[in-house]
C-alpha cells in the first residue's frame, strides 16, 4: 500500500483537542480516517533499573517489507526548506533512519542524524541543543523512541525549531521518567516476569566509569528477542541477527533521570501512534502525544517504524513542513 501524499496539512490551532488521524499500513487491508477516543487507565507492574520503553531499533540495513516512500512536493511556498533533524533512540545508531534519510534528500531537504550518546537525558539534550545552534534557519526535529526524550529537553526556547516530530516515541512532560511513563499502561513485551530487576528481555553489562571510578550499567537488548521486540517479526530472521549484533547500548540512568521543561507546551507537534509496538504500549504513546496536543497519526506499524514503514514516517515529517512554513 502506498502512503497517500494528499493528506491535508492546514495548519492547526496549537491549543485544539488534538486531530487523530488513522490508516493501516500493508500488512492491513484498506485505509480508513478515524476519530479516536482518549485510552483507558491500567497499570504495568515492571520494576528495576531499566524499564526499556526507552528502547529503539538499529535499521542498517531495510526489510523484505516496507511502505513505499510518499512523493514529496518539491515546493510548498517561497520559505526555505527547513532543516530536518533525526534523533535516534537506545539500541539504535543513525542508520536506523537511512530509508527515511534518502526519500527527503531526493525531495531537496537537508537532513542531518547527530549521534545519541544514549548515557543521560541531560547529558544527551545539553549535546543536541548545542548542535541545534550550529544549524541556520528552521528546523523540523524528529526522534523516535528515547530519542522523543532527548528532542523533547534539546528544543526548549529554541526559537529555530518550527515542529517536533515524535515516531513510536516518548513526548515527556517535567518530571516523567521513561519509568514513570512506562508504568503507565500495559501492553509492553520487554519481560516476562513483572517481579524482575531488570526486564527479562535486557542484558546488563556493568563497567567502570573511567572518569568517576564508578560502577554503572549498560543495557543490551538479547538478540533472541530483538526481532519481535523492535520489529513485530516484520524483518527476516537474519536481518534482525544483524541488527541484533549492532545495537548500541544504553546507561541504565537515562531511564530513571527526569525530565526538563517540555519544548511541546510552546512548539506544535506531530506523532506516530504505532499500534503494534511491543516496546512502548501504544495507550502510552497515545496519552502522551494527547497531554502534548500533537497532530496524531495512528498505523499499524512496530516500534521501528523508521525501519518498516519509512513511507508513512517520511509522510508525518511532510505533513509537519508543510502545516508550519
Amino acid at each position: 500500500m502506498t502512503v497517500d501524499a494528499s493528506w491535508p496539512t492546514t495548519t492547526y490551532p496549537r491549543r485544539q483537542t488534538c486531530l487523530t488521524d488513522s490508516y493501516d499500513n500493508r500488512f492491513d487491508q484498506g485505509e480508513t480516517v478515524r476519530n479516536r477516543r482518549v485510552f483507558r487507565s491500567a497499570v504495568l507492574g515492571v520494576t528495576g533499573i531499566a524499564l526499556a520503553a526507552g528502547i529503539t531499533t538499529l535499521a542498517s540495513a531495510a526489510p523484505a517489507h516496507q511502505t513505499a516512500p510518499v512523493a514529496l512536493s518539491r515546493s510548498t511556498a517561497n520559505a526555505p526548506k527547513p532543516t530536518i533533524v533525526l534523533v535516534n533512540g537506545a539500541w539504535s545508531d543513525a542508520a536506523s533512519w537511512v530509508s527515511v534519510v534518502k526519500p527527503l534528500q531526493a525531495a531537496g531537504y537537508p537532513v542531518v542524524a547527530p549521534p545519541t550518546s544514549l548515557r543521560s537525558v541531560s547529558g544527551d539534550s545539553a549535546y543536541l541543543a548545542s548542535y541545534l545552534k550550529t544549524i541556520q534557519g528552521p528546523i523540523v526535529l524528529v526522534g523516535q523512541s528515547y530519542g522523543g526524550f532527548v528532542i523533547t529537553n534539546a528544543a526548549t526556547h529554541n526559537p529555530n525549531v518550527t515542529a517536533l516530530v515524535y515516531i513510536s516515541a516518548f513526548a515527556p512532560d517535567t518530571d516523567d521518567t521513561v519509568e514513570s511513563l512506562t508504568a503507565k499502561f500495559p501492553g509492553s513485551q520487554i519481560t516476562n516476569d513483572p517481579h524482575a530487576q531488570i526486564p527479562t528481555a535486557l542484558s546488563p553489562v556493568l563497567y567502570t566509569n573511567a572518569d568517576t571510578g564508578g560502577t554503572e550499567v549498560d543495557l543490551y537488548a538479547k538478540p533472541d528477542q530483538y526481532r519481535n521486540l523492535f520489529l513485530s517479526n516484520r524483518v527476516s530472521a537474519s536481518t534482525a541477527a544483524e541488527l541484533a549484533a549492532t545495537q548500541s547500548p544504553i546507561n541504565s540512568a537515562a531511564l530513571t533521570q527526569k525530565s526538563g521543561e517540555p519544548a511541546w507546551a510552546s512548539i506544535p507537534s506531530w506523532a506516530l501512534v504505532s499500534d503494534a509496538d511491543h516496546v512502548i504500549p501504544p495507550a502510552t504513546e497515545r496519552f502522551m502525544a494527547t497531554r502534548a496536543h500533537s497532530h496524531i497519526v495512528e498505523a499499524n506499524t512496530p516500534h521501528a517504524a523508521q525501519v518498516t514503514n519509512p513511507g508513512i514516517v517520511v509522510d508525518l515529517i511532510e505533513r509537519a513542513v508543510a502545516a508550519t512554513r
